[in-house]
């Protein structure tokens, strides 16, 4: 059962639309893991690794790979270990900081991470694929006023409106 299931009609909108969401999310999630093992013999967070730093030629240091993918320091660090030890990311020391590694990734993470990136889209367009170019602008507008909303509210003011008389 799957956890929009759970949802009842007594349920607010809200609630069962947020159920929709996050089962939608992680049923394409789902089959990208799946996908990636398959295709790749690699991982998501391998993959959302090699993501950043493909946005970020330069590299990054450790504690900012950290931030962005929003994981600990050392799961960034064992993913990195990792990738290093297939020459796919190259991690140098930080001049003037003893303790900060940059990485970055190498020729041959590059291609590696171009050809996953291009495969991943696929993925995502075939996900989406029943849904006209119409239904997706109005479905990425409305979702950017949820998110809008989303990052400006106060939940614990929210949760305590619905209580209110």
């Amino acid at each position: 059962m799957d956890i929009e299931a759970r949802a009842h009609a007594d349920h607010a909108a809200a609630l069962r639309l947020w159920l929709r969401l996050l089962t939608c999310t992680q049923l394409v999630e789902r089959a990208v893991r799946t996908a990636l093992r398959e295709q790749f013999d690699t991982t998501l967070p391998r993959f959302d690794l090699m993501a950043q730093l493909e946005r970020a030629p330069q590299g990054l240091k450790m504690n900012e790979l950290s931030r962005r993918m929003m994981v600990t320091g050392g799961n960034v660090t064992g993913i990195t270990d990792q990738l290093v030890a297939e020459d796919l990311v190259e991690r140098h020391s930080v001049e003037g900081d003893r303790r900060a590694f940059l990485v970055r990734l190498t020729a041959a993470g590059r291609a590696s991470f171009a050809d996953m990136a291009q495969a991943h889209e696929g993925w995502i367009v075939q996900a989406f694929g029943d849904l006209s170019a119409k239904d997706m602008a109005t479905l990425h507008k409305l979702l950017g006023r949820v998110k809008e909303t989303a990052s400006t509210i106060e939940l614990t003011e929210a949760a305590s409106a619905l209580q209110a008389p």
